[in-house]
């Protein structure tokens, strides 16, 4: 399958998301044009607000908003794909507050497979790339293990079903992330012949990095974001058990890079990859938020290296994205380099600090 190139048509969805922010930003910067979906007008009229970062795209007509109310429907994407290039789709519930897991697991598999389903109908696709998350991989074991793209949680999957309800809130949330990309493989094998496009999928672990959404305070903040919020700021939020729980994550920047490099580069189609890097906030000089000059420390005086119970293997992301967090390969020109912790720490105190938090 060809690559998609600039100025290609790309179609976010949930395009006012944290993640889905930094995609439209990083498609735009890099020539595409974009095609934007929000749930309602409301929450797409930022990208058109004076002084913010989109403005210029939207009038330059390379940004367009539509309206999808409601991607569980049929059909729902139908009029939104007409005439793209390529999908980025990463519109899914995340949130831990779901009574029953269905709240979460009937938007994340039906507005992925109806993402798919209009995607059938039009002949100008190329691609289609949807927001995983390491969510589908990771299991809960008694032992550290590193995962990678064989892997699949159906530890959440098994508790779903026998608990409903009483299961886990994050234990629904994964049900829901590995439900709904089991779906789109099995829609994508199925349909493989009737198609003239393929699939990728990008799971990432815990997103950090600068927000560039419309939120006002850190309770409009995504999943992650807002845990490492209540991390640093709130003393006693975390035990020592869950900050050694994992030591993965990504920056949101490079996310948005790894969605732009998934349709840029050929050898990614019909994959599944994940993108992930390998006591820092009190630690920085200077200080990035001097308003909160005493942060949380976390446990600095352990004299012993934690034992990390979940890592990711980023080994495929390297080989076909050319995305590490290590040093480039040898004769390798187009290496992006993956953010470490400080750098990305760093620039979220700053953004905290920006936005008076």
């Amino acid at each position: 399958m060809s690559p998609v190139q600039p100025p290609a048509l790309v179609l976010v969805t949930g395009a006012n998301g944290y993640v889905a922010s930094w995609v439209v930003h990083n498609l735009l910067h890099k020539g595409f044009s974009v095609r934007a979906t929000v749930r309602s007008h409301g929450k797409g009229k930022h990208f058109a607000e004076e002084g913010s970062w989109s403005k210029p795209f939207f009038d330059d007509g390379k940004l367009e908003v539509v309206v999808v109310e409601d991607i569980t429907k049929e059909g729902a994407f139908d009029d939104a794909v007409k005439g793209v290039d390529a999908i980025e789709h990463t519109a899914s519930p995340v949130t831990l507050n779901a009574d029953d897991p269905q709240e979460l697991i009937v938007p994340a598999v039906n507005g992925t497979l109806n993402v798919l389903k209009s995607a059938l109908k039009i002949g100008s696709i190329k691609r289609v790339v949807i927001t995983g998350s390491c969510a589908s991989i990771v299991e809960i074991l008694p032992q550290p293990k590193v995962f990678n793209e064989s892997d699949w949680d159906e530890q959440a999957i098994r508790e779903v079903n026998e608990m409903g309800r009483g299961a886990r809130p994050m234990l629904k949330y994964r049900a829901s992330k590995t439900l709904a990309e089991k779906a789109a493989w099995d829609w994508y094998k199925e349909h493989k012949s009737k198609i003239d496009w393929d699939l990728v999928v990008l799971n990432p672990p815990y997103v950090f990095g600068p927000t560039i959404q419309a939120v006002s305070t850190p309770k409009d903040l995504g999943a992650s974001m807002l845990d490492l919020h209540n991390t640093i700021f709130v003393p006693g939020y975390k035990s020592k058990e869950g900050l050694y729980a994992s030591s993965s994550y990504v920056d949101v920047r490079d996310l948005g890079e790894a969605h732009v490099r998934a349709l840029l580069r050929d050898e990614a189609g019909g994959e599944r990859i994940i993108i992930s890097s390998v006591d820092v906030a009190h630690s920085l000089e200077p200080n990035p938020i001097p308003s909160h000059p005493d942060l949380h420390k976390g446990f600095p005086y352990e004299t012993e290296k934690p034992v990390y119970m979940i890592r990711y293997d980023g080994t495929k992301a390297g080989k076909l994205l050319h995305m590490g967090s290590w040093e480039a390969p040898e004769g390798v020109s187009d290496w992006y380099r993956l953010k470490g912790k400080e750098e990305i720490t760093r620039d979220v105190l700053a953004d905290c600090e920006r936005r008076g938090w």
